[in-house]
């Protein structure tokens, strides 16, 4: 799996948390942001924040250095670790945004949780 599977600690660290539709798109080349994208969504405001803190612990446990982006926004929210984004959406923000129908080429893994 390469790449994406390298993310499989952010994306268990977000499903931990209920994150719904856990998506991580291998940008490639065509990244000029970071190499690699995970996406997640949360419920409500307060489920956003705890998701923020869980892929922001996972990737500093990975000793990445990361930086937020829209810390109060209710759509969307970002953590910017060099080579790789996570983008925390609302249902709302997930849907208005479409990051998935914008780097449409971009390799696609749908994370699901197995026990």
């Amino acid at each position: 799996m390469g790449k994406l599977g390298d993310y499989e600690d952010v994306c268990s660290a977000l499903s931990d948390k209920k994150a719904q539709d856990i998506v991580v798109l291998d940008l490639g080349d065509a990244g000029t942001l970071a190499d690699v994208f995970v996406l997640a969504t949360g419920n409500s405001e307060v489920h956003m924040r705890t998701l923020t803190d869980a892929a922001e612990e996972a990737l500093r446990r990975r000793g990445l250095a990361v930086r937020l982006e829209g810390e109060h926004s209710s759509n969307w929210r970002l953590i910017d670790a060099g080579d790789v984004a996570v983008h925390i959406f609302s249902r709302k923000g997930r849907e208005f945004y479409k990051l998935e129908k914008l780097w449409g080429d971009a390799e696609a893994l749908h994370y699901e949780y197995v026990e």
